[in-house]
């Protein structure tokens, strides 16, 4: 009977634990949430263009050409498709790029680890503006001609493959040695073992920071701006601002359209981690 009564409240306890939890969770959440929704209203009166005097001193917040957002708005939205085909068929490339790169920084051949080594010192050593302007520029005086499309997707891969590098590399070399030793016992080919037991395995644990530097990717395509080759979306708004002396509401829109796409992709990858993190805790 004791020890019902003692279970009893041990329960209650709990219980009473649990809600106050939840309600501090509802609060946080109803602050958080309370916080987005002040910060919309003050962005929308620091584009209002509205006068007012502090202390005897008139202000007037920043005063943006409605009829210019509206005329052009879908016009530089047009290059949010190429700014997503560049960032898909780049990071593409770049993991390509970053498995052969990190099977050649574990190879115990010296020809093809100096390769591997040498690549991304020199892809990291020099600054991404200066790859993409390469490409587009020093290429043709050597008679190679490549579309703005190619030109964009090959500076950008070879960047970021060279940074990813590291990250399949670190991917690799956490899968356990016993399963690989395991692999050699029941007679396993090396390449057989990459295949089938280390690459699966390394490929889950690399998804979560590919999928951060592919929303870096995103936003590093405006670079390629600066060739006026690509019709991205940075490249639209620069012409639409400069043609009609408005930057400011252009670059606004391209900024509004970069923040809305990183958003869904951030929201897509975060899915993706949490369907990989559920898939392993059942294996587990």
């Amino acid at each position: 009977m004791t020890g019902s009564i003692s279970d009893d409240r041990s329960i209650s306890q709990a219980e009473q634990i649990r809600a106050l939890q939840q309600r501090s969770a509802r609060r946080f959440a109803l602050g958080v949430h309370g916080s987005y929704a002040l910060l919309f209203l003050t962005l929308i009166y620091a584009f209002s263009g509205v006068r007012f005097t502090v202390a005897g001193l008139q202000f007037t917040t920043i005063s943006l050409d409605w009829a210019f957002i509206g005329s052009h708005w879908f016009f530089i939205f047009n290059g949010v498709w190429l700014t997503i085909l560049l960032s898909i068929l780049s990071i593409a490339l770049a993991t390509a790029l970053s498995l052969l790169g990190a099977l050649g920084r574990l190879s115990k051949l010296p020809p093809v680890y100096a390769l591997a080594t040498f690549y991304i010192s020199l892809i990291r050593g020099t600054p991404l503006l200066l790859q993409i302007v390469f490409f587009f520029l020093a290429l043709p005086q050597l008679g190679i001609r490549l579309s703005g499309l190619a030109a964009g997707v090959l500076a950008l891969g070879l960047n970021y493959g060279a940074y990813m590098t590291e990250i399949m590399r670190a991917g690799i070399q956490s899968v356990d040695i016993g399963q690989r030793e395991a692999a050699q016992a029941i007679g396993m080919t090396q390449v057989q073992i990459m295949r089938y037991i280390v690459l699966p395995q390394a490929l889950r644990l690399v998804i979560p920071p590919i999928g951060n530097q592919f929303i870096a990717m995103l936003k590093d395509t405006s670079l390629i701006s600066v060739t006026g080759f690509v019709w991205e979306l940075l490249w639209r708004a620069q012409k639409q601002g400069r043609a009609n002396f408005r930057s400011l509401e252009a670059l606004l829109i391209a900024a509004v359209f970069y923040w809305i796409i990183t958003i869904i992709f951030s929201a897509f990858q975060s899915q993706i981690e949490k369907r990989l993190a559920r898939g392993y805790r059942t294996a587990l």
